[in-house]
């Protein structure tokens, strides 16, 4: 048999390891947990630790493994970002909103800049040049950029 010399901790940690790859093509942290628990009971049965044969050794692979998943979420958790949402916008989501011109918008050129609710937009005027500076609100949205008007 192919597999004869092969402990069964190795194939475990084996599994841990194809956990992390797949995490690789698919990020957000779901398979990363499960990994590093089966990582750490691979190694625990190479080293010696038989968690299968007993109902102690199950008992205590159990709460090494929840042990081990707490505290990987709890490092996994401090790697992603606060808790702001991100910003969804869609070509209705800026009509009506107000904002604040950066970069002198005009009815020609997508040069025109302004800033609505800390994000920045490429803009142009519906009519006319805005200087930087000037209150305006969002009239329409086309592909990448916003129309504004003074208000």
């Amino acid at each position: 048999m192919a597999l004869e010399g092969l402990s069964y901790g190795w194939l475990i940690v084996l599994a841990g390891a194809l956990f992390f790859v797949l995490e690789v093509f698919s990020p957000g942290f779901f398979l990363l947990v499960p990994g590093t628990v089966l990582l750490i009971i691979g190694v625990l049965v190479i080293l010696g630790f038989d968690i299968f044969s007993s109902s102690y050794g199950i008992v205590a692979g159990i709460i090494i493994a929840l042990l081990a998943a707490i505290v990987t979420v709890f490092m996994y958790s401090r790697l992603t970002p606060g808790n702001d949402k991100p910003l969804t916008t869609s070509m209705d989501s800026l009509v009506g909103r107000s904002g604040m011109v950066i970069s002198p918008a005009d009815e020609e050129t997508l040069s025109g800049k302004v800033t609505i609710e800390g994000h920045i937009f490429s803009a142009k005027s519906k009519s006319g040049k805005i200087p930087e500076g000037t209150k305006v609100k969002v009239i329409a949205s086309r592909g990448v950029h916003i129309v504004v008007e003074e208000e």
